[in-house]
């Protein structure tokens, strides 16, 4: 985490100075500001669904200047960090009721389907595991 820092190639990936948890602080910061700014000194939780949406959009194209961090290198963080919650096992407090799973059709990490893995078009019948058991993925109400 020591310099210097000479602004790398999209290709190398995460370059910045900031650590994931420091990017995630200073970005939110960056967007909460912007959005009271501009929305009635309302927080983005507090802004209707369009509203959001148009927030996210524009951080996406790039239309939002983010002063204490890259709001590129955010919000592709952000995508990516998404995307493993939602399709990690539910050990680790994402893809709740295996829904990522149960979206792309993995059963889980079972000990042993050898013989079902070539039984191509059929429908898996046995209920979804994570590495924890049944039960991960099962809300607790």
């Amino acid at each position: 985490m020591q310099g210097p820092w000479r602004h790398g190639a999209k290709e190398q990936g995460y370059q910045l100075k900031l650590t994931p948890a420091e990017l995630y602080r200073a970005a939110i910061a960056d967007i909460e500001a912007h959005v009271q700014a501009h929305f009635g000194n309302k927080t983005l939780a507090q802004l209707d669904d369009k509203s959001r949406d148009q927030v996210l959009q524009a951080l996406e194209k790039g239309e939002i200047e983010l002063p204490h961090a890259s709001a590129d290198a955010f919000f592709t963080m952000l995508v990516q960090n998404t995307v493993e919650g939602f399709l990690a096992d539910p050990l680790y407090g994402g893809n709740r009721d295996f829904i990522g799973w149960k979206l792309i059709g993995f059963p889980g990490p079972r000990y042993n389907y050898v013989a079902e893995i070539e039984q191509y078009g059929k429908k898996y019948e046995l209920p979804f595991v994570s590495i924890a058991g049944r039960d991960a993925g099962v809300r607790n109400a």
